[in-house]
């Protein structure tokens, strides 16, 4: 159990609950391990959970009508998914893998709930973090719709920058490592066309890829690429 109590003590979506609170939780939840590739949970499966990743890094996908795999968004360490729990869903609609290693604690939602009935800003926290995953996930939707191969490429790596990215000395380096096939399932295309737009963007000095590891040269340029304002980069934030 104290491993629990670590995982959540030093989470920020809960940092300001009580010590009783926190036991609340820590008493009905599991702690999980999964592998590379392995599956945290399946559409139709029941929503009576909510997932803490505390290690590792998962993805969030659908099924499109065809079979293929579409990835919705990623998800960090020290962020909640299956939070679609909370809204009384009566199941899962998306099922999520492990892209490495990945550690999660299972808080089932209607304790949660209560606690965040109790600690509204607590709720308020969840709640923005959930908005800004959706404000994500549309904005990508939107890209599907109306941008082009490159220009959806290179929203998707400002997007990771942002969500993943650490300044370094080259540029600002993606702390999360993506094969070409996992891009392309980001941006529904294909992984010979995202080699290929990665090498375009090689070649023209913006990126720096090797082995699955991307560094944004000149991020300023690739934003103003496809008439986007660059934000700001934590140069101390990590691979959180």
């Amino acid at each position: 159990m104290a491993d629990y109590v670590w995982h959540l003590k030093t989470c920020e979506l809960f940092a300001d609950l009580s010590a009783e609170q926190i036991r609340r939780l820590e008493v009905v939840s599991r702690l999980r391990r999964f592998k590379a590739r392995e599956t945290v949970y399946l559409p139709t499966e029941t929503a009576d959970s909510v997932f803490l990743l505390v290690s590792g890094l998962v993805k969030i996908c659908h099924l499109t009508p065809d079979g293929k795999q579409s990835t919705l968004a990623l998800v960090r360490q020290g962020e909640l998914f299956g939070e679609l729990a909370l809204l009384d869903a009566l199941q899962r609609d998306e099922f999520v893998e492990a892209l490495e290693p990945s550690t999660v604690v299972m808080i089932p939602s209607d304790v949660l709930l209560d606690v965040m009935s109790q600690a509204s800003i607590v709720g308020t926290q969840i709640t923005k973090l959930v908005g800004l995953r959706q404000r994500r996930i549309q904005r990508r939707l939107q890209h599907l719709l109306f941008l082009s191969n490159h220009d959806r490429l290179v929203h998707l790596l400002l997007d990771l920058s942002e969500q993943f990215g650490i300044v370094t000395t080259a540029g600002v380096e993606l702390q999360v490592k993506l094969s070409h096939q996992e891009l392309a399932n980001l941006i529904g295309s294909t992984r010979e066309t995202v080699t290929i737009i990665l090498g375009q963007l090689k070649d023209e000095k913006m990126l720096e890829v090797t082995r699955r590891r991307i560094v944004l040269l000149d991020r300023e340029a690739m934003a103003l690429s496809v008439q986007r304002l660059p934000s700001n980069i934590n140069s101390s934030r990590g691979h959180q």
